[in-house]
């Protein structure tokens, strides 16, 4: 499973002494006083910078793993979209999958190619098929077992040519294994709100090496409207999925981003995929089969 393990919280060790919850939505305080939400939004603030989104532009929060992450993106894609189908790559996290199951969407499978991206000759003729029905689609950045990551381009440039506008259609990005490394790849497709997508996710105890799960969604501040209410019990409007929500990870997540940087982040990176090259190179040396995508980190070899 990929964690990194490299990582020192003992300054905040005090933290285990309190009970923080920020449930509701995180940028309006609810009746429960103990939280920690100046840094969920600083955390917030510091992704959507990354992503390329203005701060009156996206919502967002702190979620309790990945999967929640791609629950909720494709959630607000199915509200704006009510008709829509969700289009992913057979080799998507699972969590696609029981989204569709649970909203009770329809959802097309895409094949991939050798390297696990998603096949956009095979997305062609299936979004052609269902012209008369928006499309919700979900990008992989970073497939689970291959690493694999969908050249987003390609897939905004697949859905123009299929007659697509931008209003109809909601990309998500789940960059749970990867949506923090490719920033600093530069031959790596850009994620950016600046493109035609809808949200964008990341697990913040993968790489970021947060001790407990937890995740990162961002998403459009217009699209955010269709999920948020009123909630009297917590004086607080919410468009979370969860109720309660882990109030430490932001202060961990927090104290991560601040002390490494972009530089370090960067620094991480180059030292991943350094690794993961010399791993491929001995395993071939030593006569053992192994794959290794371009833009990845993870190397695939036979179970012994």
């Amino acid at each position: 499973y990929p964690y990194n393990l490299d990582f020192d919280y003992g300054a905040l060790a005090q933290l285990q002494h309190f009970s923080i919850n920020n449930l509701g939505d995180p940028f309006i305080e609810s009746n429960y006083g103990v939280h920690s939400r100046q840094f969920e939004v600083g955390v917030l603030d510091w992704f959507a910078r990354l992503w390329e989104i203005e701060k009156d532009e996206y919502w967002g929060y702190i979620t309790n793993c990945g999967t929640e992450g791609n629950l909720h993106g494709i959630l607000v894609g199915r509200e704006v979209f009510p008709d829509g189908i969700l289009y992913a790559s057979r080799e998507s996290h699972y969590s696609v999958f029981k989204a569709a199951r649970m909203y009770r969407m329809e959802c097309v499978k895409v094949d991939t190619l050798v390297s696990g991206e998603i096949d956009c000759s095979d997305l062609r003729p299936k979004l052609l098929a269902n012209k008369d029905k928006p499309a919700i689609l979900n990008v992989n950045i970073g497939t689970t077992v291959k690493g694999a990551v969908d050249d987003l381009d390609v897939v905004i440039q697949t859905l123009e040519e299929c007659g697509f506008s931008h209003d109809r259609f909601y990309i998500h990005c789940d960059g749970a294994l990867f949506g923090l490394m490719m920033p600093f790849v530069k031959r790596a497709p850009k994620v950016s709100f600046k493109k035609p997508i809808g949200s964008v996710s990341v697990s913040g105890h993968k790489f970021v090496g947060c001790p407990m799960p937890c995740g990162v969604q961002i998403t459009r501040m217009e699209h955010i409207n269709v999920l948020s209410s009123n909630v009297e019990y917590l004086a607080s409007r919410d468009a979370t999925i969860m109720g309660s929500r882990n109030g430490h990870a932001p202060l961990f997540l927090w104290y991560t981003l601040n002390r490494k940087g972009y530089k370090g982040f960067q620094k991480d990176v180059q030292k991943c995929l350094r690794n993961a090259h010399y791993l491929k190179d001995r395993l071939h040396e030593a006569g053992i089969s192994a794959m290794l995508n371009e833009l990845s980190s993870t190397v695939v070899f036979e179970r012994p």
